[in-house]
């Protein structure tokens, strides 16, 4: 996977998963996600993951 491809993946992960967290916390409203805790908990998990990827991505990058 080249840096780039990371860093994008990284950034959308960290997007989504920050999404995720504060529609199951219920501060989005009109979503099946909406207070459901499962998404809470599933939200900061994929943006530590968005953040690994972001964290390779720089590295991949600066190795050129």
């Amino acid at each position: 996977m080249g840096g780039w491809f990371r860093l994008a993946l990284g950034l959308l992960a960290v997007v989504v998963g920050a999404l995720w967290t504060v529609q199951g916390l219920g501060y989005i409203e009109g979503s099946v996600l909406t207070d459901q805790r499962i998404w809470a908990v599933i939200g900061p998990v994929l943006m530590l993951v968005g953040l690994a990827l972001l964290w390779l991505g720089v590295r991949a990058r600066n190795r050129r």
